[in-house]
């Protein structure tokens, strides 16, 4: 019984951890770029009572034995980088990437980051910035009379200037690709950083060899949260927890009919 309790006080830890995840994911429906995350769980240690496959005689076997679990834990809640929902907004620094890769932005510790989250704007310089003031890297630069600016599928930036039916080319956007992107660490702010266990990236211009994505302007990729989804893993969740509980209660009860046994 005392196995009971501890392996379902695991169980309602780990379903309170995917609520809380779950939390998140909902509270990030409406994110653009935001990738949702899933929980995952694995078994705890087993208590090896009898050994499966020992010797039950000179020429038999225990077929199955006798093992008791205790309990399990959440063990990682891996990023799913599906494609979000496309939504045009007809601002021409608007950028989504239609398959694979990241836009890459320098922070203000010199560090790389990356991004799916194209919504970006010029500063007082006239860089191409996120939201958070963060350059585009490599840097893309316009000039304050700058009209008509396209952004092409692979990547190039151009623009007019007034009276100047010739358009200028202002730089090229580049992508970067990774082995594992679910291996990249979370900063918040739709901001990733490379791990050991992501791989270092490949950089290239989008559409190029290197499976990278191609650019589409004058659209937002938004988040990848399924709301419906989310809401049936939020009940399973809840009756996993419900379950957990009412196991600690009945080995309460269990409890207490033992210790009134003596009176």
């Amino acid at each position: 019984m005392i196995r009971a309790l501890f392996s379902a006080a695991s169980g309602m830890n780990a379903q309170q951890t995917n609520v809380d995840n779950i939390a998140h994911n909902l509270a990030n429906a409406n994110t653009v770029g935001f990738k949702m995350r899933r929980a995952q769980f694995q078994d705890l240690l087993y208590q090896t009572v009898t050994q499966p496959g020992s010797a039950a005689g000179a020429q038999t076997i225990i077929p199955s034995g006798l093992q008791l679990g205790l309990g399990t834990r959440t063990v990682s809640n891996a990023i799913s980088f599906a494609q979000g929902s496309f939504s045009t907004t007809n601002n021409p620094l608007d950028l989504v990437i239609e398959g694979r890769g990241f836009f890459q932005v320098r922070r203000p510790t010199g560090e790389i980051a990356f991004t799916r989250a194209g919504q970006f704007h010029l500063d007082r310089d006239g860089n191409l910035v996120t939201m958070e003031g963060d350059p585009l890297e490599p840097q893309i630069t316009l000039p304050p009379e700058a009209q008509n600016v396209a952004v092409a599928a692979d990547g190039t930036v151009s623009f007019t200037l007034p009276g100047q039916p010739n358009a200028q080319l202002a730089g090229q956007i580049q992508l970067a690709n990774f082995a594992n992107p679910a291996g990249l660490n979370s900063l918040g702010r739709n901001l990733y950083l490379t791990t050991d266990a992501s791989g270092e990236p490949t950089v290239g211009n989008p559409g190029g060899q290197e499976g990278l994505g191609s650019l589409l302007q004058g659209f937002v990729e938004q988040s990848n949260v399924s709301v419906v989804e989310e809401f049936i893993n939020l009940i399973v969740s809840q009756r996993a927890y419900e379950a957990n509980s009412k196991v600690v209660r009945a080995a309460d009860e269990m409890y207490g009919q033992v210790n009134n046994m003596s009176r």
